[in-house]
């Protein structure tokens, strides 16, 4: 996980895990609608989830 990804999981969530797939995508944005908080911590665990 790079300094930016970290980064850009911080100001927008959704962006950070585009790459990660559409579940994920949709996971975090809601998460993020619902509130800032929630939508930070999903992106920094699925970006931490290593395959």
């Amino acid at each position: 996980m790079s300094f930016w990804r970290v980064l850009l999981s911080i100001i927008f969530p959704p962006l950070a895990v585009i790459d990660q797939g559409c579940g994920s995508i949709l996971i975090v944005f809601l998460l993020t609608c619902a509130g800032w908080i929630p939508g930070v911590i999903a992106a920094l665990v699925i970006l931490n989830n290593r395959r």
